[in-house]
């Protein structure tokens, strides 16, 4: 087995001299992006397209969106799952959160007895007026 070296390849080795002073190459991205994220609307639709169509209508599919068939299985996994907590859930209205019970419960009290503790001060008030006007006229007869 024989080992070749880069002299030994001639000068042809290099295209030109490597500078790391030249300007960035354009087709490379000054920083690395993180992982692309993308919408349940858009999962869906890709879905929905992607199930439609034969092979060779997949593989066009995914080279156009820049997506791979890990990413179709995921959001398969993701969609089935979605439709079995959804399938789940019982029917008709949620249940309300306690609290939102409570609280509907102690306002309803509140605006009771707020009622009830302005009757009874309208009536006292009613009972001193009246009280009144009786000492006046038995007062100066």
């Amino acid at each position: 087995m024989t080992m070749t070296s880069n002299h030994s390849l001639g000068a042809d080795a290099h295209a030109g001299p490597v500078n790391d002073m030249t300007d960035p190459d354009p087709e490379v991205p000054e920083r690395a992006r993180g992982p692309r994220r993308y919408s349940a609307k858009y999962k869906a639709q890709i879905l929905e397209e992607y199930e439609g169509l034969d092979k060779a209508g997949k593989g066009a599919l995914l080279r156009r969106e820049g997506l791979y068939t890990s990413l179709i299985s995921e959001w398969r996994k993701q969609r089935d799952r979605g439709a079995l907590q959804a399938l789940a859930k019982p029917a008709g209205r949620p249940l309300a959160d306690p609290r939102d019970q409570q609280v509907a419960r102690l306002r309803k009290q509140n605006e009771r007895l707020q009622a009830e503790v302005q009757g009874k001060l309208s009536a006292l008030l009613e009972q001193l007026a009246t009280d009144s006007v009786t000492q006046d006229q038995g007062g100066t007869g």
